[in-house]
């Protein structure tokens, strides 16, 4: 009796109603929108709120019928390596712009190294959330 019980108290915790999905084939690089998911019952696990998924960019190709996890999103890269930038230093009232090679990819918040192409020195900036790049703060 005790064992039927134990049975019918783990039943509904192996599937997992709600599970989201990717619609598609979402390519690593895809930013994604509400039309690349679907909810689906899974006994593996994933997301399972819209919000949590919906503007973030695949890390690797996430195959149509995959639960998404949200160890394969990441925020959506505002600068790519060896895209040139607006690079802008900022200190006190001063403020210096000039175009720079970013090294690597970023986001919004994160710092990337990147070469100033009039000394070719390499310093390190952060991304602002309009793609361009500041340092000296």
């Amino acid at each position: 009796m005790i064992r039927a019980l134990v049975l019918i108290l783990l039943l509904p915790l192996s599937a997992q109603a709600g599970t989201l999905a990717a619609a598609r084939t979402l390519p690593a690089g895809t930013v994604i929108s509400a039309t690349d998911l679907r909810a689906i019952d899974s006994a593996r696990a994933g997301l399972s709120d819209p919000s949590q998924a919906i503007g973030l960019q695949t890390r690797i190709t996430i195959y149509e019928g995959r639960p998404i996890q949200a160890n394969l999103l990441q925020a959506p890269r505002l600068v790519s390596r060896n895209q040139l930038v607006r690079l802008s230093f900022l200190r006190g009232p001063l403020r210096i712009e000039a175009e720079g090679r970013v090294l690597g990819d970023g986001a919004a918040g994160d710092l990337v190294r990147v070469m100033n192409l009039d000394s070719r020195s390499t310093i390190t900036a952060r991304v602002m959330p309009d793609g361009s790049l500041l340092a000296g703060r």
